[in-house]
Formats: structure tokens, C-alpha cells, sequence
């Protein structure tokens, strides 16, 4: 597959017949994504972005929740704050781990064509038995190792009934903590020969952040709105347009 994708954005750098602004734009673009790409030796790969949030969960379970959260950030991460976003390495910084961590699991995994970006959502369990859809954006390092630089979530509202058990067939076998995971990689660069659609412009000010991925092909846009919710809304490139993957509200009382 790297082989695949590096020679396509290589071909594009080199449509010398195109003398456009966009074009050229575009030829730029396939450079520096095929360089990165030779430089990683990486390409988008939701399952690793996977194996990453699975082990994040599990360091949770295992040394404590915050030490998870710090070990997993990367340099700029930012966590929900009172009055907007702030530093996580600011909010996490001495923060005791809880007797019970919170669990979790991803089930869709949204990449940039690069790697460069993804997003994984999931479901999340609270020590007090809330369950509810959680969102973290992963930023690839220059390691080749996948850190958050935001994560977010919220308990459903209502919350499910349990499961019943009479509803289990006979014979079925149960696995607890296995999740089906959905892998979903964005259109490359120069996939159709069509220009690439200027992408969606998220929220400004202090109280919003983006992430997006290197080539343009994913981007995640979070905000704080007036009365206290915050959205996130995770876009990526569909047929050369921008669809919206997921998007999440969580009510202020969060």
C-alpha cells in the first residue's frame, strides 16, 4: 500500500501540463506528503491508530488513569477546561490517579490519507456504570507513534437498559471487552485528477482548536458554544468533497 499511494502522489507532482494556481498547490502538496511518507515509512494505517487507543485504555486499567493520559499526550495536547481548552501537560501535571479508571474501547477509526492524522470514536464505561461515545484525535510523532492532542466525551442521555441476558441465543459465545472496529482511510490527493475542495473552516477564538492532517484530507474542529456545550466534528475527503464523519455534543453539565 505504500508503494501504491507514494507512486500515485509522485505521478501527480509531475503533471507538468498543469500550470494552474491549483495545480501547482497541488503538486506541492503530493511532494511533501510523499517525502514525509519516505522519511516515516508510514502510510495510513487505522488498525495501528487502533492498537494505539487499545493500549492507551489498557495502561489506564493497568498503572492508573492520569499516567495513561500523560504517557499517551503528545506535546500539545489540550484537554476540556471551565472556560474553554487548556495545556493537558498543565492540567495533568500532579493529578492523582482514581481508584477505578475509566474503560474504554474503540469502534471507528478515521484516517488522513497520510497517517499524518486520525481519529478514533468509541464507547467509554465510568467506574459509576455511565456508559457513553467518547472521540479522540491522534497525531502521528516523529517516532511513528500515534499521541492525542484532544480527547473528549459523553454518558449517553438516556442511558441504555442493561443487556438482557435471556436475549444471548444458546450456544453463542461471549467475549467481553472484544469490539468490532470500523476502518475508514480519506481520498489521497490527486486520486481523480480533480482539484481538491477547500476544506470547511472550523470555529476561531479561544475557545475553539483544529487539527489537520498534512496532506488536508482529515481535519477535527472542536468548540466551546455559548452556554457551556461543546462540539467536536471530525471532516474528511469523500469523493473530493468534505463529509462529516462524526460529529459529538457534550452538554455543559460535562
Amino acid at each position: 500500500m505504500i508503494s501504491r499511494v507514494t507512486l500515485l502522489l509522485a505521478a501527480t507532482a509531475t503533471l507538468a501540463a498543469c500550470t494552474s494556481a491549483q495545480a501547482t498547490r497541488e503538486r506541492q502538496q503530493a511532494r511533501a506528503a510523499t517525502e514525509f511518507l519516505e522519511r516515516q515509512g508510514s502510510i495510513a494505517d487505522p488498525g495501528r491508530v487502533a492498537a494505539a487507543d487499545f493500549a492507551f485504555a489498557k495502561m489506564a486499567r493497568e498503572d492508573g488513569l492520569w499516567t495513561a493520559f500523560r504517557e499517551y499526550a503528545a506535546d500539545d495536547a489540550v484537554m476540556d477546561a471551565p472556560t474553554g481548552y487548556a495545556s493537558a501537560s498543565e492540567l495533568l501535571a500532579g493529578r492523582e490517579d482514581p481508584a477505578e479508571p475509566i474503560q474504554w474501547a474503540p469502534t471507528d477509526v478515521w484516517s488522513s490519507c497520510d497517517g499524518t492524522l486520525a481519529v478514533t470514536l468509541g464507547r467509554f464505561l465510568r467506574p459509576n456504570g455511565l456508559v457513553g461515545d467518547y472521540v479522540t484525535v491522534w497525531e502521528l510523532q516523529s517516532d511513528n507513534s500515534y499521541k492525542w492532542i484532544y480527547d473528549t466525551g459523553t454518558p449517553d442521555d438516556p442511558q441504555p437498559p442493561a443487556p438482557d441476558e435471556e436475549d444471548i441465543p444458546e450456544g453463542a459465545i461471549v467475549v467481553p471487552g472484544l469490539s468490532a472496529i470500523t476502518g475508514r482511510v480519506a481520498d489521497c490527493p490527486g486520486d481523480t485528477g480533480m482539484p481538491v475542495p477547500a476544506a470547511p473552516v472550523g470555529a476561531a477564538g479561544s475557545d475553539a482548536g483544529e487539527a489537520v492532517a498534512a496532506d488536508g484530507t482529515l481535519r477535527a474542529d472542536w468548540s466551546r458554544n455559548p452556554g457551556g456545550s461543546r462540539t467536536i466534528t471530525v471532516r474528511w475527503l469523500r469523493e473530493r468533497a468534505w463529509e462529516t464523519a462524526s460529529e459529538l455534543m457534550i452538554p455543559a453539565s460535562d
